[in-house]
C-alpha cells in the first residue's frame, strides 16, 4: 500500500510516517520504506511523508500513486488530491481542509483530529488521532503494533496523552468504517 501523509510543518506529519513505518516493519513483520519532503521553514511550511508498506520486498522506494492520501492542510489537499488512485482512500482534517465532492470510487473521510486534540489539551496530539483512524480504516497494521511503535518517538511526559489520542482515532475510525 502506498501512503502519502501531508500537511504543514509542526503537525507531526513526518513523525506519523516514522511511527507507521516502524509499526509495520518492526512490530508487524512487513516491509516498509519512508521518504519525506519539507520546506525550509521549521513550522508552517508544506511537508509530506511517503510510505510504502508491503508483505513483499519493496524494490522501488518512491510512491507512484497513493492508495491512501492524508491531507491535514488545504495546500496539501490542493497539491496532492489529483494524484490519489481512482479507488483510493482520502482522509482530510475536517476543520482545516475544504474537500471537493469525492471522485468516483474514492472513499473519503473527514476527521476532526485537531478539534479532538485541542479538547485533550494540545493540538499536537492530532497526528495520533489521525494515525489511529488510518489503522482502523485500512486494517493495514494491527492496533497493538502501532501502540508498541510510539514509545521513543514522542516525549515520555506526553506518552500517555499520545496513546489516548491514538485510541480516540481507533474508535472514530471503527465508528466511521461501519
Amino acid at each position: 500500500m502506498e501512503i502519502k501523509l501531508s500537511g504543514f510543518g509542526g503537525q507531526g506529519i513526518i513523525r506519523m510516517g516514522i511511527i507507521l513505518g516502524r509499526a509495520a516493519s518492526i512490530f508487524d513483520n512487513k516491509n516498509a520504506t519512508l521518504t519525506q519532503s519539507f520546506g525550509p521553514e521549521a513550522r508552517g511550511g508544506a511537508c509530506s511523508a511517503q510510505l510504502i508498506v508491503s508483505e513483499q520486498r519493496i524494490l522501488y522506494p518512491y510512491l507512484t500513486r497513493p492508495d491512501l492520501l492524508v491531507t491535514m492542510s488545504q495546500e496539501a489537499y490542493d497539491k496532492f488530491e489529483p494524484s490519489l488512485k481512482p479507488n483510493g482512500i482520502l482522509l482530510t482534517e475536517q476543520d482545516l481542509v475544504r474537500a471537493h465532492p469525492p471522485r468516483k470510487k474514492i472513499r473519503q473521510f473527514a476527521v476532526p483530529a485537531t478539534r479532538i486534540a485541542e479538547k485533550m489539551g494540545n493540538r499536537l496530539f492530532a497526528n495520533m488521532v489521525v494515525l489511529g483512524f488510518i489503522c482502523a480504516i485500512t486494517k493495514l497494521i494491527p492496533e497493538e503494533a502501532v501502540r508498541k511503535a510510539i514509545p521513543g518517538f514522542v516525549p515520555d511526559r506526553f506518552l500517555e496523552k499520545n496513546l489516548e489520542a491514538l485510541e480516540k482515532g481507533f474508535e472514530l475510525g471503527k465508528e466511521k468504517s461501519t
